[in-house]
């Protein structure tokens, strides 16, 4: 079977997980406050933000066609009104440098971090919070020529409930989870949040809707929820808030993005660990491939046929065998449900480097090794695996 000609198979990164230095960023602020939660700081990261080339040759070199990463709105709105034409000549070189590699360019304009000044101001729920990141999107439209690909925002179910956890309202009892597992069992979203983002993103698509070629939607982080016996009726109950909604907001979109790790197993009480006996990763996730495949039959069957993006889906591990393993198995059932008729349009594999994980270096996603001293590039033997998979297609290996 030849290679693939239209399907996107590529990996993701976003800005301040490896560009270093986003030092006007709400992250950065959080990093750096006194009584910060987060353990570990970003720092340099993998100073991508000069090194950007080196990371587009090392996906030419694997043979991947398609690159999803971020721009940074601190970066390019540094202080409010400000707008810094230099760094969005900045990224319209790293678009440009993936068309001349014949790299397909995704671009998410938001993936988790913010200006400080938004933040400070009030973030998502501040009065004219919706106005700002339409202008910062239209700043941003001149250097989307030639991008097929763009999500608004990463993973707003993720931000809505992270935003209820900073707020301290507490939901109630029977919608409580266990904070040590995946993001499924966090509490439910904040409401106010939520529907602010379902307007922020809105608001940018219009924006983005007259330019030529260009598809627009947003990834959400799916928890694939699964009910133990006797738990059946709990399952809408926790995935509407946490999931559906979100899917919902989706259905007109040109595509939605999935991005899958793990499931979310629900008892009659309510999420539950798998068991001390269950496969992890770094993470402290189960081990959990056809994650992958259930979250795309279930974002299929929300959204009615929205095409599909696979935006994000990885394993945090330092043996490439279980690397290799786990993404072999989630492409056999990402086959099996593009056999089922599903529209998928492409696999983006999380990540292609080693990167900063919100708050920890521990966890290592990539399929490409960082020294964080000299910042130099080892394609691990997984790196080799994925893009030899990639000339192959979906076929069984």
């Amino acid at each position: 079977m030849h290679a693939d000609t239209t399907f996107l198979w590529g990996a993701a990164t976003a800005g301040h997980q490896i560009e270093g230095n986003n030092t006007t960023s709400d992250i950065w602020a959080l990093e750096h406050r006194p009584d910060s939660p987060l353990p570990e700081r970003s720092g340099d990261a993998c100073d991508s933000y000069h090194r950007w080339p080196e990371d587009l040759d090392l996906l030419a070199e694997l043979g991947l066609n398609s690159y999803r990463f971020s721009l940074e709105w601190a970066r390019i709105e540094p202080e409010p009104g400000h707008i810094s034409h230099a760094q969005l000549a900045h990224y319209r070189a790293v678009i440009e440098g993936c068309l001349r590699r014949g790299i397909v360019p995704v671009v998410t304009l938001h993936h988790f971090t913010s200006p400080a000044w938004f933040s400070a101001a009030g973030g998502w729920t501040a009065p004219d919070a919706i106005q700002r990141f339409r202008r910062y999107v239209q700043q941003v439209r001149p250097i989307l020529d030639g991008v097929p690909w763009v999500c608004t925002i990463n993973e707003p179910n993720i931000l809505a409930m992270v935003a209820r956890l900073r707020s301290g309202d507490d939901p109630p009892e029977s919608e409580r989870g266990e904070p040590q597992l995946v993001a499924g069992a966090l509490p439910p979203p904040d409401p106010d949040v939520s529907a602010a983002l379902f307007a922020a993103h809105q608001e940018a698509r219009a924006e983005l809707s007259d330019l030529a070629g260009l598809r627009s939607g947003w990834t959400v982080a799916n928890q694939n929820f699964q009910a133990l016996p006797g738990a059946e009726a709990l399952r809408p109950e926790w995935s509407y808030p946490r999931e559906d909604q979100f899917l919902d907001v989706a259905i007109d979109d040109d595509f939605v993005g999935v991005q899958a790790y793990t499931r979310v197993l629900l008892a009659p009480s309510g999420p539950v660990d798998p068991g001390a006996d269950v496969r992890r990763t770094q993470t402290g996730w189960e081990f959990y491939p056809h994650a992958l495949a259930g979250a795309v039959r279930h974002t299929a069957e929300r959204t009615g046929g929205v095409p599909i993006l696979v935006t994000e889906n990885g394993i945090a591990t330092d043996s490439d065998e279980d690397r290799i393993e786990y993404t072999d198995a989630a492409l056999r059932g990402l086959r099996d449900v593009i056999d089922e008729g599903v529209d998928v349009r492409g696999y983006l594999h999380w990540s292609l480097l080693d990167n900063y994980e919100w708050g920890s270096w521990g966890p290592r996603f990539g399929l490409v090794a960082v020294d964080r001293t000299t910042f130099a590039r080892t394609i691990k033997p997984s790196g080799r695996w994925f893009g030899e998979r990639a000339q192959v297609g979906l076929a069984p290996a």
